[in-house]
């Protein structure tokens, strides 16, 4: 689905978004299974836009910064992610970094807190995290 660049970069920025504090960052509750799970089924229709995505937060990085988007500093991150959001870039994009990055936040965020049937939100820790219960 990607390469390990591709791989490396969505790990990292879906961490940004969700960092590790008390309770896992995004890739440890699962939401990269979340998206892999989408873009195999009903967003399958987006994995190129993801793939052109993350090649463009890598070469933005590179940019900005001289290195690869998963060898920045969480603070370097940040900046970066706050950069694209805000439409200003300093790379060449083949789609729209700041209204596809809004996308990924939705996509990290409904994988952290989804059902986890849904491949995120492993073992419902985030459920816990804000105190709700599941009873059967």
């Amino acid at each position: 689905m990607f390469d390990d660049a591709q791989l490396c970069c969505l790990r990292a920025s879906l961490d940004a978004i969700i960092p590790a504090d008390d309770y896992p960052g995004a890739w440890e509750a699962g939401v990269g299974d979340y998206l892999s799970r989408q873009l195999q089924g009903e967003l399958a229709e987006l994995l190129p836009a993801y793939r052109a995505w993350l090649d463009g937060l890598d070469a933005e990085a590179k940019a900005v910064f001289n290195a690869d988007f998963a060898s920045l500093s969480d603070a370097q991150r940040i900046e970066l992610l706050s950069n694209i959001e805000n439409g200003q870039v300093s790379a060449t994009w083949s789609l729209d970094p700041g209204a596809f990055f809004r996308q990924v936040i939705e996509h990290c965020a409904e994988g952290y807190y989804s059902d986890p049937g849904n491949g995120g939100n492993r073992d419902g820790m985030a459920w816990r995290m804000i105190g709700y219960e599941v009873t059967v």
